[in-house]
């Protein structure tokens, strides 16, 4: 479905995804991520080479199941299976139905993400997802997760990221704010959804991530993939 959830609102509320975000999602998150596509199809690539056999995978944040749909479906491993986790009710019930059939050895949970044990994970995926999780607890989460990791296991953080040159800022900003148009998106619609999701999502800079994960303890990390003001980090334990 087209997303025109912000072609006429006037009263504005910090975003949530709710049921009309639920129904729009793919296409919304298509039309305002510049390189989407590919970091999905980039998870075909992270399966094949840092899945293990007899290890859990992680999809954080899960939202339509995207990510668990990507993993499942390029995994040449043995004995996995694939944890989709998301706090929407709504998103949960989307993902659920958007794997069902599709692939196997999956579970689909309505959880916070910063309540999940992670045991025995040879990959852990955070799709635009750690944006959303308030700052003061990102470190621990992080760190959790690098636990939860067996040796050679992966942690993919992809996020819209800030600068911190107001110059190079703004020269992304502007990009960004034409690919949206270019995407169809009206000068109402951009400037509502800015104005509704600007509290809720919270971005860092490139560095404060490999920060975290050096601080967590990660053995290397760098950045595979960039377009415009969203970057996808690879930190391997």
């Amino acid at each position: 479905m087209r997303d025109e959830l912000f072609s006429g609102k006037i009263d504005l509320v910090d975003f949530t995804f709710d049921k009309q975000v639920v129904k729009v999602f793919d296409d919304m998150v298509r039309r305002s991520v510049p390189g989407y596509q590919t970091l999905i199809e980039m998870m075909g690539l992270v399966v094949k080479t840092y899945g293990q056999d007899n290890t859990n995978f992680y999809d954080l944040g899960a939202s339509t199941g995207a990510i668990s749909l990507a993993l499942g479906l390029n995994n040449p491993h043995q004995n996995n299976r694939i944890i989709a986790a998301d706090n929407s009710v709504n998103m949960v019930k989307k993902c659920q139905s958007n794997l069902k059939d599709k692939i196997v050895n999956f579970k689909v949970v309505c959880m916070d993400i910063n309540d999940i044990c992670f045991e025995n994970a040879s990959i852990v995926v955070l799709n635009l997802t750690l944006q959303f999780v308030n700052p003061e607890q990102r470190q621990d989460l992080i760190n959790k997760i690098y636990q939860g990791l067996t040796p050679g296991g992966v942690l993919v953080v992809s996020e819209k990221i800030h600068f911190d040159d107001p110059k190079q800022q703004q020269q992304i900003t502007d990009l960004h704010l034409d690919f949206k148009r270019a995407n169809g998106y009206s000068e109402l619609e951009i400037a509502a959804k800015r104005q509704s999701i600007e509290n809720v999502l919270i971005t860092d800079n490139m560095q404060t991530h490999f920060d975290r994960f050096e601080v967590a303890g990660f053995s290397q990390s760098l950045c595979h993939f960039q377009c415009l003001n969203f970057a996808s980090f690879l930190a391997v334990k």
